[in-house]
């Protein structure tokens, strides 16, 4: 299937959102994020459930209001047997799937009725992330129709990504229970590239002429930036510039 150069464009997105980012607790809430965008769909939300003990948690959703419904998510899935909870495999890869291809009467089930009470979605897909013994991990990404044959092939092709940054949060948790120091930040709460971009800014390029320097997309760009506003309690790039100057940030 044939895929996009938006569609690549998107994966890149991606992958630097995910090097960019030291905090391992917003990890899956700035991916669902992504996928929402990228799919165009109505919900996205990251799960880990071990089926043995019937325990696990929703770890990343998109939008945020769909916090009133993720509490206890994953022991729902597992007391009712969501099938594309249980079409994930601890470590074996599996596609990813409509639930319609696996569940031939999901419009006349509890799962279907769930899906549009709490996350305003009749059709689902689910995103397997294979990798950890003993738990199922996925995400589910809702909307008001099937995904098409181009949109599944899309993510297949980030599922390998999808799978390896699981694994990677999963590890830098691990060390960091090790004592190991939280991500360095600079000052204001700004990361590395953030500072970057900012001292682009101030050059005076534009959000295009920054998106070529740095080699990602605008789209990107405009991400660091609404959270150099956000970090300095600004609203424009003059008045960010102006902020900037005075704490000492840029030149």
């Amino acid at each position: 299937m044939q895929l996009r150069a938006r569609d690549y464009e998107r994966m890149l997105d991606l992958a630097v959102a995910v090097l960019e980012n030291g905090d391992t607790d917003t990890s899956w809430h700035l991916i669902t994020g992504h996928l929402l965008e990228a799919f165009g769909c109505h919900s996205a939300t990251y799960t880990a459930g071990n089926v043995a003990d019937g325990t696990g948690h929703a770890e990343g959703w998109a939008p945020e209001r769909l916090s009133a419904h993720v509490g206890d998510l994953v022991q729902r899935r597992i007391r009712q047997r969501h099938p594309l909870f249980f079409y994930t495999s601890p470590l074996e890869p599996r596609p990813p799937v409509n639930v319609s291809e696996i569940c031939a009467r999901w419009r006349h089930t509890e799962w279907y009725s769930e899906a549009r009470r709490d996350f305003g979605a009749a059709y689902q897909m689910g995103v397997p992330l294979p990798g950890e013994h003993g738990i199922l991990r996925n995400i589910v990404l809702g909307r008001d129709a099937d995904y098409t044959a181009r949109e599944l092939a899309f993510a297949t092709r980030i599922q390998p990504l999808l799978v390896g940054v699981a694994n990677h949060v999963r590890e830098l948790r691990r060390l960091r229970a090790g004592s190991l120091p939280a991500p360095v930040m600079t000052g204001h709460g700004l990361t590395p590239r953030e500072l970057t971009v900012l001292g682009l800014l101030a050059e005076g390029l534009t959000t295009e002429a920054i998106a070529r320097r740095l080699a990602i997309s605008p789209h990107t760009v405009n991400r660091h930036l609404e959270k150099v506003y956000r970090k300095l309690g600004t609203n424009n790039r003059v008045s960010t510039v102006r902020v900037a100057r005075r704490a000492g940030l840029v030149a």
